[in-house]
């Protein structure tokens, strides 16, 4: 799936996302992570210490990797979580950084910025932000970011290349881009790559695994890598609600749904912008 949309097209697929996790918003528990989320959190690499440590109701089970087990945060960074939902992440950097570290994150969602707030609020996090933006347009000032983490989120963007773009200006020199996001073995059918519900699920916006690290490539970044990857297909179960109420909503079986999965790779990609 190419990179680039006429601005109409982006707009409107940013649209279809931002009404979608609303809704997601609005759905999910606010008290504490749900079975299902806890489930989930476990299958892409997060403990239960990770789970235990950040407030109830920020895991809402979206993710497909965990960026801050890679991301070798130190005390003192600071850190841009980009499409930060209801915090979770955030929060977990937020521990490795200490008090003299910062962590901003970044959503266009209002209901999961208001979620993400009342969450740093309950847990008295102090040294974490929520900012109202899009990930192609950051509302952070140039180089002053030293790591920028994502999970999940990236390959929801009509416009990857941007996104990248944005991630290299923000980051000071030497800074690095440690992100957990799906990638393609091959194109998607047509009716799942055209669908909303496939790209709230993750899937729909994904590319093609070399055009997208050539993405990261041409926005500046070297050392390109990808240090960890699985199939898609592990981190989903045939009995997670969400998964079978999505696979309906596109229109296809189960075992058609699990099937396409098998072509989609979960990925830890880490680069760095220059000294």
């Amino acid at each position: 799936m190419a990179t680039k949309k006429r601005a109409g097209e982006a707009d409107e697929v940013r649209d279809q996302v931002r009404e979608g996790y609303t809704e997601v918003a609005k759905q999910r528990s606010s008290c504490c992570g749900s079975a299902a989320a806890e489930e989930a959190a476990h299958r892409i690499g997060y403990s239960d210490e990770e789970l235990e440590a950040a407030p109830g109701g920020a895991n809402l089970g979206l993710g497909c990797g965990n960026p801050t087990a890679l991301a070798s945060l130190r005390p003192g960074e600071v850190v841009v979580d980009l499409g930060a939902g209801a915090g979770f992440d955030a929060f977990l950097s937020a521990q490795a950084v200490g008090p003299t570290g910062r962590v901003i994150g970044v959503d266009m969602t209002d209901e999961m910025l208001d979620k993400a707030r009342e969450n740093a609020r309950k847990g008295g996090y102090t040294n974490v932000e929520f900012r109202k933006g899009t990930i192609e347009d950051l509302p952070i000032e140039s180089a002053s970011v030293d790591v920028i983490i994502s999970n999940c989120v990236i390959n929801l963007s009509p416009e990857k290349d941007r996104v990248f773009r944005e991630a290299f200006r923000v980051l000071r020199p030497g800074g690095r881009l440690m992100i957990s996001d799906i990638v393609l073995e091959r194109p998607l059918p047509g009716e799942v790559a055209d669908s909303i519900e496939a790209y709230l699920g993750c899937v729909g916006g994904a590319s093609l695994r070399g055009e997208y690290l050539e993405t990261i490539g041409k926005a500046g970044f070297r050392d390109v890598k990808i240090l960890k990857e699985g199939s898609a297909a592990s981190a989903f179960s045939l009995e997670d609600p969400t998964f079978r109420e999505g696979a309906e909503r596109i229109g296809i079986g189960l075992d058609e749904a699990h099937e396409i999965l098998k072509t989609v790779t979960s990925v830890h990609v880490q680069a760095v912008k220059s000294e």
